[in-house]
Order: structure tokens, then sequence, then C-alpha cells
């Protein structure tokens, strides 16, 4: 029981699952600090308010869309860093590390379907010859 759990911890998947929710909730927390460090202030600026963003109020209900906004841009600049900072890189780093064999595999597949296409032409001459 304890060996099936470890090889199920152990599997590539798993790993790399708990590694991308560790990374991308520190990256939300960076960048949810961001946001409010810089980005409530500049909305604030923009707006004019003295709140983030500011309000609307109709029929006595408060809307806060600067509250939105906010999310907007967090949640924009997050997938933008989660993308440059973790993903682009990792890709990178897989397309280097491809192993020889694989590249040759792929390669020999792509080799094997065009010597099936030349194959097929020629049964077809020789039925057309054959025809005649």
């Amino acid at each position: 029981m304890i060996k099936g759990f470890k090889e199920f911890v152990m599997r590539g998947n798993v790993v790399e699952l708990a590694v991308a929710v560790v990374m991308g909730a520190a990256m939300t927390a960076l960048v949810g600090s961001f946001g409010d460090a810089f980005l409530n202030p500049l909305i604030t600026l923009v707006t004019g308010g003295a709140e983030v963003g500011g309000s609307f109020t109709v029929n006595g209900v408060e809307f806060p869309y600067g509250v939105f906004l906010n999310g907007v841009l967090v949640f924009f600049l997050t997938s933008v860093a989660v993308y440059f900072v973790i993903v682009l890189p990792m890709n990178k780093l897989r397309e280097r590390f491809t192993p020889p064999a694989q590249v040759a595999a792929e390669a020999a597949e792509e080799h094997a379907v065009a010597e099936i296409e030349v194959l097929q032409e020629i049964r077809d001459l020789l039925r057309e010859q054959n025809r005649r």
C-alpha cells in the first residue's frame, strides 16, 4: 500500500502539478502585492477618487467597479507573469534537453510516411501497366 502511494507521488505528473500549484500561489501573492502597492494608487490617481477606482450608486446600492478593475488587472498580470516566468522557460528547457532518440524517432516516422506514399505510387503505376 505504501509502495503504491510512493510510486503515485513520485510519478512525474504529480510532482510537476505540485510544483505548479506552489509556484502559482507564490506568483499570485507577488502580483497581488504589486497590485496593492502600485495599481491601486494608479487607479486612484487616474479616477481622481479617494477610494480605489471609485464606485457608483443605483437606488442606494453601491457598485465598486474599482475593485473589479483591480481584479482584472491582477489576473492579467498574473497570467502574463506565469507564462513568461514559468511556462516559456520550461518549454525552452524541454526543447533543449529533448533526447536525440526522440528526435530520431520523429524523423523516422516522417520518413516512413513518405516511404508509404512512394510505395503507393509504385503500386498504382504497376496496376496501370498490368491493365494495358
